[in-house]
């Protein structure tokens, strides 16, 4: 698990610009690649490496590969937002800076606009022009998390400011938000409530609850926290457990993994709820026990591809874990609380890992980044209506952590 670091430096006015990175050309010639589609790969090695950022303009044929293409990236524990039209990749610190790169589309090839470097955070996500950030506590002795907002269009911290995460949770631990997300003029930050202390930092009294902290934008001022009873915390820790459909109601997921001393200590199942458009109150005539329909799996997470359907990374009882990211894919209809597993994947022996950043255009379909065990990696397009996955793209030379595309 990642640990939090110090901040050193909120020095956005000195950008340095900088020339891209690119891999070295051991004398191959590799076909050109270029495109509005971006792939974020690890090359395949055993500690210490970064990732390789590729273009291309088709997901599903052909063959990529980072030997001779690509842009590097400064540091391990990358992660990506688009937003504005722009490509961020955010460094997670490690106990160091958290440095952000940003670039632009330009002729399918990505261009770096700026790198500076921020407090690394454990949030972040588009709030109308800007990145708004989060930087969360994670001991009891420190009530404050910090929130940046960064402009899109200046890369400019325009604002900045604290959160008090134990008034937020009010019961004697500390609220952790998950993750964040703008819903009409507010942000919602989903968050599990956690004790913050000695070697159980992430243990919790309450396992069986919900919350969904209100703010309003810009200032940051909580209005409220929506509370339910009937599952646990909503999302994962990096994981976003909200998203909003065409109709504006808003739908949450509970992998159900709280606990205390290392022991799951939540009674309730691995479920979705909802919050109705309109209002800011869990809606009670709404709840879809997933593990009922599923054989028992839960959410690990999950992508939104349009008319109520979402897919989604699960594990079996025996494969839960408070960090374990799904190895299978399913097909969740939150409309007819319908589940399918998803057919035409790899053997789940073969498999080192699925992408949870993916791409869809809410068309029904998402493509989704498949690393294998034998060091090769594809994207699949994963088709809602028919639960079905199709090989595309092949991608070779590393792990490919990350699907996504800038317009």
């Amino acid at each position: 698990m990642m640990k939090n670091n110090k901040w050193t430096s909120l020095a956005l006015a000195s950008m340095v610009a900088l020339g891209a990175y690119s891999c070295k050309d051991d004398g191959a010639d590799p076909a050109p690649i270029g495109g509005n589609f971006v792939l974020a790969v690890t090359p395949i090695a055993s500690t210490g490496v970064a990732d390789y950022l590729l273009t291309t303009d088709d997901l599903e044929s052909g063959t990529v590969s980072i030997k001779g293409n690509g842009i590097e990236q400064d540091g391990t524990y990358r992660y990506y937002v688009m937003h504005n039209n722009k490509f961020f990749s955010m460094l997670y610190g490690q106990g160091n800076p958290g440095a952000v790169t940003t670039y632009s589309m330009v002729g399918g090839k990505l261009n770096k606009l700026s790198d500076f470097q921020t407090e690394t955070v454990q949030a972040f996500a588009p709030v109308n022009e800007d990145l708004l950030l989060l930087k969360i506590p994670r001991a009891i002795t420190n009530p404050l998390a910090n929130f940046y907002q960064v402009n899109t269009n200046s890369l400019l911290i325009t604002n900045e400011g604290t959160i008090d995460v134990q008034k937020v949770a009010d019961n004697g631990e500390s609220a952790f938000f998950t993750w964040i997300k703008q819903v009409g003029n507010k942000v919602y930050a989903p968050y599990m409530s956690i004790q913050a202390c000695c070697s159980d930092a992430f243990g919790t009294a309450f396992p069986n609850n919900a919350w969904i902290a209100v703010f309003s934008y810009p200032d940051m001022k909580l209005e409220k926290v929506i509370k339910d009873d009937r599952t646990s915390f909503i999302g994962r820790y990096f994981r976003d457990g909200l998203a909003e459909d065409e109709k504006g109601d808003v739908y949450a997921f509970s992998s159900s993994v709280a606990a205390l001393g290392g022991v799951f200590n939540s009674t309730k199942p691995s479920a979705v709820t909802r919050i109705a458009a309109g209002t800011t109150e869990f809606d009670k005539s709404y709840y879809f026990d997933v593990e009922a329909v599923s054989a028992g799996k839960n959410i690990t997470n999950w992508i939104y591809v349009g008319q109520g359907k979402f897919v989604v990374q699960t594990t079996t009882k025996e494969e839960k874990g408070a960090y374990a990211d799904g190895k299978r894919l399913g097909i969740l209809d939150v409309y007819n609380k319908t589940f399918k597993d998803v057919a035409g994947l790899p053997e789940i022996s073969t498999i080192k890992a699925i992408t949870y950043n993916n791409y869809t255009a809410r068309d029904g379909n998402a493509y989704v980044g498949i690393a294998l065990t034998d060091g090769v990696s594809y994207v699949y397009k994963v088709n809602a209506a028919s639960a079905t996955a199709t090989q595309g793209v092949r991608v070779e030379g590393g792990s490919i952590t990350a699907v996504s595309r800038v317009e």
